[in-house]
C-alpha cells in the first residue's frame, strides 16, 4: 500500500466502496487522514465497518468539515449530471479528486530522490495490452516495475515507492477527469475513437479527459492515427508521434506496420512476437521501444522483451489449437474499434461476435467482411449483426458454445489453416457479468472440443 499524506487529521469524504475507493481509504488512513466512507450499497458499507471505518450518510454530513471528496470513477463528476455528492462538495468549496490523484501527491511528497518513475498510458483500444507489454520490457531489463491501476491492482495498493521502482499503470478517462497535480514521466495516450461519451457530455469533453494525461508530464507518446489523436499531439510542443500510417522522420517518431517498427532509423523485425500479432500490436510495441528508451533501457534489451511478451488474456490470446484450426480469444474487443484490429489481423477468419451492441454496431467494420468466412453471431446483437452482415456468410447461433462448435466444423471443413476468432464487437453485460467471464466461456468451449490448450502446444 501507498500511504497518501498531507490530510493528517483531516476527514476527508470518500464516496464508492468499490476496488479504488476502498483501496483509497486505506491508504489516507496509513497516511493519518480521517476518512469518512459511503456507499449506496448496504453489504459495501457493512465491509468498510468491518475493517474499522467510519462509515456516515453523506446525504446529510456537514460537507464544511471535510477537507476533500474522493469520488470512485465509478460515479460521475459532470455528466450525464453530476454525481449528488459533487454538488454537495462543491457548494462547501471541497475539492473532488480520486485515486490517481491520491497516488500522484503521495510521490510528489516525497524527497526528489526519493521519487520513484511513472508511467502513464491511456486510450479507447489498446490501453490494457500497452500496459502490461510496457510492464514485461522493463521487468525484463531488471528493473523494480509495478503494474496497476486501471488494470489489475488498484495503484493505491501497489508495493510503497522506492528509488529505483518505476509504476507502469493504466488510467481511464473518468480517473483523469480527478486529476489536478497527475506528473508522469512518461504519458501515452495509444489513440481515441468515440467511447463514454454520455459520461463525457461528447467527444470534445471524452478528448479533453484524455488529453489531462500530459498536463505535467515530462515525455509525451501519443498515437497520431486518428483525427482526435492528432488534433492533441498538434496542440502539444515537445510530443513523440508514434504511427502506424506515416513514417518516422530519422530523428523523431515511431512508425509501426504489422511485424515491423521503425525508430531513430532502426528497423526492428518483431515478426518472431508471437502475441504481438497485427498492426494495432506493432503499435503498441512501439509504445513500449519508445518508452523503455527514454527510461535509458539498451535497444538490444527492449526488442528481447517485446520478442518474449507472453500475451495478455482475452485480447488477441490464442487459446488453443484443435487440427488446422486455430482458436484466438479477443474478448477484450467490447467495440467496433478495437475488433477490426483484430480482424485486420487475419486474411481470413471465421468470426464470432456480438453481446450487447454499442452505437453503430459493425457499419464501420463492412470493409472487412471480405476477410470473413463466416460470421456466427450471439447475444441481443445476433439480429443487428446479421442485418449488417448482409450477403457475408452468418448464422445466428445465440449462445458461445454452439457458435464455437459450429465456427470449429466449418473451419475444419476447408482443410487449410484457419483461425476462429471471438472478438465480439459488443459488450458482454446481456450474457455476461465482464468480458473477461465471456473470455473463459470461449476458452472451456474449445477445450471441451477436444482441442489442445496453446500452454501445451
Amino acid at each position: 500500500m501507498i500511504p497518501v499524506p498531507g490530510f493528517e487529521g483531516r476527514r476527508i469524504a470518500v464516496f464508492g466502496l468499490g476496488r479504488s475507493g476502498l483501496t483509497a481509504a486505506r491508504a489516507l488512513r496509513a497516511g493519518g487522514a480521517l476518512p469518512i466512507l459511503w456507499d449506496d450499497s448496504v453489504s459495501s458499507r457493512m465491509q468498510a465497518e468491518a475493517e474499522g471505518f467510519a462509515v456516515e450518510d453523506l446525504t446529510t454530513a456537514d460537507w464544511s468539515g471535510f477537507a476533500a471528496l474522493i469520488l470512485s470513477p465509478g460515479a460521475p463528476l459532470t455528466h450525464p449530471k453530476p454525481h449528488w455528492t459533487v454538488g454537495k462538495a462543491k457548494a462547501a468549496g471541497v475539492e473532488v479528486i480520486g485515486d490517481i490523484e491520491l497516488f500522484a501527491r503521495a510521490l510528489e511528497a516525497l524527497p526528489a530522490g526519493k521519487r520513484p518513475r511513472v508511467v502513464a498510458i491511456t486510450g479507447t483500444n489498446g490501453k490494457s495490452t500497452t500496459t502490461a507489454l510496457i510492464g514485461w520490457v522493463l521487468k525484463q531489463a531488471g528493473l523494480t516495475v509495478h503494474v496497476g491501476g486501471n488494470i489489475g491492482i488498484g495503484v493505491l495498493a501497489l508495493p510503497e515507492p522506492t528509488p529505483e521502482a518505476v509504476y507502469v499503470i493504466e488510467v481511464s478517462s473518468y480517473q483523469l477527469d480527478l486529476t489536478t497535480r497527475f506528473a508522469p514521466d512518461v504519458a501515452i495516450l495509444t489513440n481515441i475513437s468515440p467511447d463514454h461519451l454520455d459520461r463525457h457530455g461528447g467527444m470534445e469533453g471524452y478528448v479533453k479527459a484524455k488529453a489531462r494525461i500530459f498536463t505535467h508530464a515530462e515525455v509525451q507518446l501519443v498515437g497520431t492515427d486518428e483525427t482526435w489523436g492528432r488534433k492533441i499531439f498538434d496542440s502539444l510542443s515537445n510530443a513523440t508521434p508514434i504511427s502506424t500510417a506515416e513514417p518516422a522522420s530519422p530523428t523523431r517518431g515511431v512508425f509501426a506496420r504489422a511485424g515491423w517498427l521503425e525508430a531513430n532509423g532502426e528497423v526492428v523485425d518483431l515478426t518472431a512476437a508471437r502475441s504481438l500479432p497485427g498492426r494495432h500490436n506493432a503499435q503498441n510495441a512501439a509504445f513500449a521501444w519508445a518508452t523503455a528508451r527514454a527510461l535509458g533501457i539498451p535497444h538490444k534489451t527492449v526488442i528481447e522483451g517485446l520478442l518474449s511478451f507472453p500475451g495478455l488474456a482475452h485480447r488477441m490470446e490464442t487459446v488453443g489449437q484443435l487440427g488446422r484450426v486455430r482458436f484466438v480469444n479477443d474478448s477484450k474487443a467490447t467495440n467496433a474499434d478495437a475488433a477490426r484490429q483484430a480482424l485486420l489481423s487475419y486474411d481470413r477468419s471465421f468470426w464470432i461476435a456480438g453481446g450487447r451492441a454499442k452505437a453503430g454496431g459493425i457499419d464501420d467494420l463492412d470493409d472487412l467482411f471480405p476477410r470473413v468466412v463466416e460470421a456466427f453471431l450471439i447475444g441481443e446483437a445476433a439480429g443487428p449483426f446479421a442485418a449488417a452482415l448482409g450477403d457475408t456468410p452468418h448464422r445466428i447461433s445465440g449462445d458461445m458454445q454452439t457458435a464455437v462448435k459450429a465456427a470449429y466444423e466449418a473451419a475444419a471443413a476447408t482443410g487449410r489453416d484457419e483461425v476462429v476468432l471471438l472478438s465480439p464487437a459488443a459488450a458482454s453485460f446481456d450474457q455476461y457479468p465482464d468480458f473477461e467471464a465471456r473470455g473463459e466461456a470461449f476458452r472451456a468451449a474449445v477445450l471441451a472440443l477436444g482441442a489442445t490448450p496453446a500452454s501445451a502446444s
